[in-house]
């Protein structure tokens, strides 16, 4: 068995999003702009909020990449200009395709809004590659006994959203290939992941320690793996959580601006041109 080296370890850092809820980002920050193909990884809480105080990210557009939410606690209803209308609720997850342009909003359920709780998921932003951008938009949802599992033998467990993990698939069709999942370790238990060579491999801790290659990392960190050919191996002595992110690496130059993502400037001046004059969104 090969184990793929370690490039990195990123300390995650706190910082205010949206409606003015605080999240812990390994990226992008002002060392790291992107890991490719991923765009952006916020953990959202956990946040305890008073009946009536709960927030949310109200009405935005977005173009050129797909924004993924994956909740642990609370609830949220998903509105988009595909006609997407969900809610999330605990171990449910959205992936949603913008592409060519979508307009949506993720705002608390008039339930949780009403009795108040705790908030607590991680929303992660995914590029496309230039040939995909301009893709018709895409919604996705799943709730929690729709995701697919690996039971671990002491209670433990690996939440697979997208991708392949220990023989076990996600429902999550994505635009490129792609994995995500969410593993829950109990004391003595090994989850091993292999990525595809070339693929970039990542680990966020964000409950607890683990242990990933020998090397060792705790709730904040995330391990960013060489593209080198070889397996993920996850361990501890108690009970920690993290998220396994992979993906084909685009190798394409990434121009950003707000809430659109494209390959040149031009093409950003065009997305807000397009929306400003409310052609971002396609007729029906």
């Amino acid at each position: 068995m090969t184990l793929r080296p370690l490039d990195t370890i990123i300390n995650a850092e706190r910082t205010v999003e949206g409606g003015g809820f605080v999240v812990r980002r390994p990226f992008p920050t002002a060392r790291v702009s992107h890991i490719d193909p991923f765009l952006l990884l916020d953990e959202m809480g956990p946040v305890d909020y008073a009946p009536g105080k709960a927030i949310g990210a109200p009405e935005h557009p977005h173009r050129g990449f797909e924004t993924v939410t994956y909740l642990m606690h609370g609830a949220m209803e998903h509105r988009d200009t595909t006609g997407a209308v969900a809610t999330i609720r605990p171990g449910g997850v959205q992936w949603m395709t913008a592409g060519a342009g979508v307009i949506h909003s993720e705002l608390p359920t008039d339930d949780f809004l009403r009795a108040g709780g705790r908030m607590h998921g991680f929303q992660l932003w995914v590029n496309l590659p230039a040939a995909a951008k301009m893709i018709a938009p895409r919604y996705q949802g799943f709730d929690a006994e729709e995701l697919r599992r690996v039971q671990l033998p002491n209670g433990g467990e690996v939440r697979v959203v997208a991708g392949t993990v220990m023989g076990v698939t996600g429902a999550v069709e994505t635009t490129s290939p792609m994995t995500y999942a969410h593993v829950l370790l109990r004391a003595g238990e090994e989850v091993r992941w292999s990525p595809e060579a070339g693929h970039t491999a990542l680990v966020h801790v964000f409950d607890g320690a683990l242990s990933v290659n020998g090397h060792a990392a705790e709730s904040g960190q995330m391990l960013v793996f060489s593209r080198m050919a070889g397996d993920v191996v996850l361990t501890t002595n108690g009970e920690s959580q993290a998220l396994l992110l992979g993906g084909k690496p685009l190798g394409e130059p990434v121009v950003r601006y707000g809430p659109f993502v494209m390959n040149t400037r031009e093409e950003i001046k065009q997305a807000f041109d397009d929306y400003q004059s409310g052609r971002l969104v396609a007729k029906t």
